[in-house]
């Protein structure tokens, strides 16, 4: 079988589409693996904790932090705990992936 012009040099493409299927198949086991994965974070008095897949699970206040005059100290805590938090899940499920992705040997 003859390659299309620049793919001569791939090797075995075989053992790459084998790779390739590997990797898919990891993945789909580690997208499952994130869900039982959890991060937690804590801003201003706000606990939030979310799944390495980047969902929210629970968020606490600490009693001492809510203000009835001061609401919008409150709503600063939570945005930055919730984002916060989903960085952390992103970076955790993107460390994870390159575990997988990085053995992969694409020319």
């Amino acid at each position: 079988m003859k390659l299309p012009k620049g793919l001569g040099n791939m090797g075995n493409i075989g053992a790459l589409m084998k790779q390739a299927q590997d990797a898919m198949q990891k993945m789909q086991q580690l997208e499952e693996e994130l869900k039982t994965i959890e991060v937690d974070t804590d801003r201003l008095g706000v606990k939030v904790r979310f799944s390495a897949a980047g969902e929210l699970l629970s968020i606490q206040l600490d009693p001492e932090i809510v203000d009835p005059n001061d609401i919008e100290s409150l709503e600063d805590g939570i945005l930055l705990a919730i984002r916060e938090g989903q960085s952390k899940a992103a970076e955790l499920k993107q460390a994870k992936t390159q575990e997988i992705t990085g053995n992969l040997n694409l020319p």
